[in-house]
């Protein structure tokens, strides 16, 4: 199983003009023009690749990479990938996940509002049922805080008959000053048809921008010892995740 995206993306522009005058010059800056679409790029490593608590990676780190394409008009799309050892784990045949999503984010007042796909793409798992996941998401914002819903129209993640899965979250981004956040998070996670597989997560995390890099230190957990790998590993048991990101 795999871990819930965000892209961040810089780009400024500016023109300024000259004036001139019988005697004397005069030079103005007109006002920044916002481009209609932002692209950027990030790689980072994490010492445990945690998606939605439970481990990818056997509590092993991996790299990470990924790009973003914005517009001005709320449209984006984008890709993600991350080393992983769970289907090898499981009998299948995938090193890497590739997610492929693309929405539309917009403000009504207040409140912000973001609705998409998502595709959780594993080459060549040969798991049956596929490791290969499909959900549609719609999430609210109001302030610092986000609820999110998730809901697949695939089995998902190999499990068989799943269809139809939710994954409900509350998230919190908290600006505590000079380039550090705190991100506390919870989640359920319903497996239809697979209920001894259902589970709630949650996380605590701290972050810290320094220019392009983000440094990250999460307590990461889950209520589950359903999901199991070599030497009988609990892979939702509770553990600190380091992480670091650069974007470009």
């Amino acid at each position: 199983m795999r871990m819930s995206k965000t892209f961040v993306a810089a780009a400024a522009a500016a023109v300024v003009t000259s004036a001139f005058s019988t005697g004397a010059m005069a030079q103005a800056a007109a006002p920044a023009a916002k481009p209609d679409y932002e692209l950027s790029f990030n790689v980072g490593v994490v010492t445990d690749y945690r998606y939605r608590g439970i481990s990818q990676t056997r509590r092993k780190p991996t790299l990470q990479a990924g790009l973003d394409f914005a517009h001005s008009s709320g449209f984006y799309v984008g890709a993600w990938g991350s080393g992983i050892k769970w289907i090898k784990d499981g009998g299948g045949d995938s090193s890497v996940e590739i997610d492929l999503y693309g929405g539309y984010k917009g403000t009504v007042g207040d409140i912000g509002y973001d609705v998409g796909v998502l595709t959780y793409q594993y080459p060549s798992n040969k798991l049956n049922p596929s490791a290969n996941t499909t959900e549609v998401y719609g999430a609210l914002t109001f302030g610092v805080a986000t609820l999110k819903y998730s809901h697949s129209t695939s089995n998902l993640f190999g499990f068989a008959r799943s269809k139809g899965s939710g994954y409900l979250d509350l998230t919190a981004n908290i600006d505590l000053g000079d380039g550090w956040g705190l991100v506390p998070h919870v989640g359920h996670q319903t497996v239809r048809r697979n209920s001894a597989f259902s589970y709630t997560d949650y996380s605590l995390t701290v972050t810290k921008a320094i220019d392009a890099i983000t440094l990250s230190a999460g307590l990461v957990g889950t209520d589950t010892k359903a999901y199991v790998g070599p030497g009988n590993k609990n892979l939702g048991r509770g553990t600190i995740v380091l992480g670091a990101k650069f974007v470009f």
